[in-house]
């Protein structure tokens, strides 16, 4: 069959999570539960931020623009998930498919450029702390958000018009719980070269130069920390450091051992697992990461209730 646009699958079949059927029930439950701690921390937040005047901070736009990503991305990827867990086929339409993989790569790579831009906030608000107004104005990250969703949708165009371009003929079972990049291309029956040389080189990018820069950012803030004389400050400054390092690592971490592995050693029933980190598990605790401990946003989260009670 000549290569093209024109595909004789018309639909796939989802394999989800797990095909055990004691396992369906609990893991329903389970990554249901999840993705009600993820609307309700991730919306919560955007709505906190939005109405919370003094939230309206560098800072904080870039959080409630990561949270904004994190609901995103969750919601284009879970409840057709949880689908799996009920139903005896998932079947996603071709169309459907595209679509989810496009919008799901848009916030995926947004989220890797994201992190990258709150590490380099945070690096200036603590190594540079009189520049921090001049360094981080409203236009500057304004600039700093739309190239975040730039990157997105530059990344998830480019992976798109190379899987249009292949045939689908025979195979129509995707190995995954979701139409993701390697398990999509394992059913072509065109040659997938080309989307491979562009899978690994903007995979690549969107990993490794985001973790250079919060890697720099992070070695700068912990040797301003360790000039802080009070070792209560210390301990409190590492503490954050630390929760937020190892959110940042399970994501990384997750999203390297899924696209960064040569094609001979890449295991589909690793890769879901893996998946799961970074698709489910790291949008339902960056909110609680990055705002648990925080008393602005305590402060503000009380301030809210405490008007809404007075009003009702």
């Amino acid at each position: 069959m000549a290569e093209g646009n024109y595909s004789t699958v018309t639909e796939f079949v989802l394999a989800g999570l797990t095909e055990k059927p004691e396992l369906q029930l609990p893991l329903f439950l389970l990554f249901l539960g999840f993705y009600v701690i993820t609307v309700v921390g991730n919306l919560g937040m955007v709505i906190l931020i939005g109405l919370s005047s003094h939230l309206h901070t560098p800072m904080y736009y870039f959080l409630a623009s990561l949270s904004f990503i994190d609901l995103c991305q969750s919601t284009i990827i879970t409840p057709k998930m949880l689908v799996n867990f009920v139903t005896e086929k998932n079947i996603i339409s071709y169309p459907e498919c595209i679509a989810q993989f496009y919008v799901f790569c848009v916030f995926v790579i947004a989220e890797c450029h994201m992190l990258a831009a709150m590490a380099y906030d945070h690096y200036v608000a603590i190594c540079n702390p009189l520049l921090y107004k001049v360094s981080m104005s409203s236009q500057i990250c304004t600039w700093m958000v739309l190239s975040v969703y730039g990157m997105g949708l530059i990344g998830a165009t480019s992976h798109t018009v190379c899987i249009l371009r292949l045939s689908f003929c025979k195979a129509d079972v995707i190995n995954h719980y979701f139409c993701d990049l390697y398990p999509v291309l394992g059913l072509s029956c065109s040659s997938i070269f080309i989307n491979e040389v562009v899978g690994l080189c903007f995979c690549a990018f969107n990993i490794v130069v985001p973790s250079l820069i919060i890697f720099c950012s992070y070695i700068f803030i912990i040797a301003s920390i360790l000039h802080i004389h009070s070792t209560e400050g210390r301990s409190k400054a590492f503490s954050t450091c630390s929760s937020h390092i190892a959110a940042l690592a399970l994501f990384y971490g997750s999203t390297t051992f899924m696209y960064l592995q040569p094609p001979s050693v890449r295991s589909m029933d690793q890769g879901k697992v893996s998946s799961v980190f970074y698709t489910i598990i790291v949008p339902m605790l960056n909110p609680l990461i990055y705002s648990l401990r925080n008393k602005d946003v305590k402060f503000a989260l009380i301030k809210l209730l405490v008007k809404k009670s007075i009003l009702f």
